[in-house]
């Protein structure tokens, strides 16, 4: 039985933004100089024939999601044209409701189809990951969640429950095997802060590539006003979290790397670090040898290593890699393997002890892992995938309702601080980080609060139209 709120898509135009970085940034085995950013607008209507709009944006951060010897414009192109057909999707798709029931229904009865038929049509050289493929559609999932709470007038994180859903969280998850938990008078709101912050603890990134001192200078390091290296960061930003990415391919550069990250945080008076394997080790004996060598050797560095972020590969289901010795060390979070929640119970399954969302996998599955992995006790946080501009409107949002370990991660400031300029003027504190924290102050009003309307970004005729 649906609600006198549901609603469907009526249409949807596509945007791609153009970002370059002012430094490169490593991700596993590539490093990145340029991405483009997936923007849309969805129009929405309910039965009463009232009608809103709502935004959603995500980079598409091809090194990420798509790991491979194909070349970059190959697989860039590939996600393109993804976007494209998703978006003409929506207008199909015949389905009424919350936006969440939605998106969710969407992610599992729609987008497997037209994955299938893009390899078909274009995967002869390689098959789109299915990563890849819910990047593409979160751009589109946010949107309907922000028109939602437009239509209606509300923040959309107080339509998570019973007076705006038709559907508990029963409909969506099950309890992990043994588990006393009953999913089927539940919703998302019950697992969300009652008063989400304002104010976040940032992280700052310090990539495989970046300078950490005069002696890493190159010469070719921007002059734009902004830092390069980290305690010129530090200072500046007042930070007190840094992540440290790592290779995963070799122990040596990576214990001295997060020893050399690590002397300079002491000095600049951070609290806390994490290690962030890029999916590159295939045995955890790697991890352990680290992490052992750091509690004997940097006792202190260790005490600070608030938790360990994937070190092994994508695909949990066919590297189904016993973690357990590693979480017995330090938390140990599932973020690329972390597709829904399903992913979620099976890391648990074999030792994983927290999960790492991410509003690029869909803000409706973001929400049901979140609420999966907290009903089993493993804690969370909510990382970056370098959101620039409204993309970073949802990501901070997320975090500061779902209560993650500690903060959030953010770094468009650091790759492309100019990218957001014309959002930084309605929402200072959310790209700029002062006293080592993001201000959510700013975000007010009906969706996610993006504030839109008083945001001067000059956006061309869309890409593409589609109109039910």
């Amino acid at each position: 039985m649906g609600k006198a709120t549901d609603i469907q898509v009526t249409g949807v135009e596509v945007w791609f933004l153009p970002v370059h970085t002012r430094m490169p940034l490593k991700f596993g085995g590539e490093t990145v100089t340029f991405v483009t950013c997936a923007t849309s607008r969805v129009m929405v209507a309910d039965a009463q024939g009232n009608t809103a709009e709502g935004w959603g944006q995500t980079p598409l951060s091809v090194t990420w999601v798509w790991p491979s010897t194909l070349g970059y414009e190959e697989r860039h192109a590939a996600m393109k044209a993804m976007c494209v057909t998703v978006a003409e999707a929506w207008t199909t798709f015949d389905a009424e409701g919350h936006p969440l029931e939605l998106g969710e229904d969407f992610v599992e009865g729609v987008l497997p189809g037209l994955l299938s038929l893009h390899n078909a049509e274009h995967g002869e050289k390689e098959p789109m990951p299915w990563l890849a493929a819910l990047v593409c559609a979160s751009v589109f999932d946010q949107a309907v969640h922000d028109a939602y709470g437009n239509l209606h007038g509300r923040d959309v994180y107080d339509t998570y429950d019973s007076e705006w859903m038709s559907r508990t969280l029963g409909d969506f998850l099950e309890p992990a095997a043994g588990a006393d938990m009953d999913f089927s008078k539940l919703y998302p709101a019950d697992f969300l802060a009652a008063q989400a912050p304002a104010r976040l603890p940032a992280w700052h990134l310090v990539g495989g590539v970046d300078p950490l001192d005069e002696s890493e200078l190159t010469g070719d390091e921007p002059e734009d006003g902004h830092p390069v290296l980290l305690a010129d960061w530090m200072r500046q930003d007042g930070l007190k979290c840094l992540k440290v990415k790592l290779r995963g391919n070799d122990a040596a550069w990576d214990y001295d790397r997060l020893v050399k990250v690590g002397g300079i945080a002491t000095a600049e008076g951070a609290d806390w670090l994490t290690a962030d394997f890029n999916c590159m080790v295939t045995e955890p004996a790697y991890v352990n040898e680290i992490l052992d060598r750091l509690r004997d050797d940097e006792p202190r560095l260790h005490g600070m290593l608030l938790y360990v972020e994937q070190p092994f590969p994508y695909d949990l289901e066919a590297e189904r890699i016993d973690a357990h010795g590693v979480s017995a060390r330090k938390p140990l979070f599932l973020d690329e393997s972390a597709h829904d929640w399903k992913h979620v119970r099976l890391g648990r399954e074999l030792g994983w002890s927290g999960v790492a969302l991410k509003t690029c996998k869909t803000q409706s599955g973001a929400l049901l892992s979140a609420c999966w992995a907290k009903a089993h006790g493993m804690t969370l946080m909510v990382q970056d995938l370098t959101n620039p501009m409204l993309a970073q409107v949802p990501h901070c949002r997320l975090a500061a309702h779902v209560g993650t370990i500690m903060g959030v991660e953010t770094n468009s400031m650091q790759f492309y601080p100019e990218a957001s300029a014309p959002e930084a003027v309605v929402h200072p504190g959310l790209f700029r980080r002062r006293e080592g924290c993001v201000d959510l102050g700013s975000l007010d009003g009906a969706g996610f609060g993006y504030r839109v309307e008083e945001i001067k970004r000059k956006l061309s005729a869309a890409e593409c139209t589609f109109q039910r």
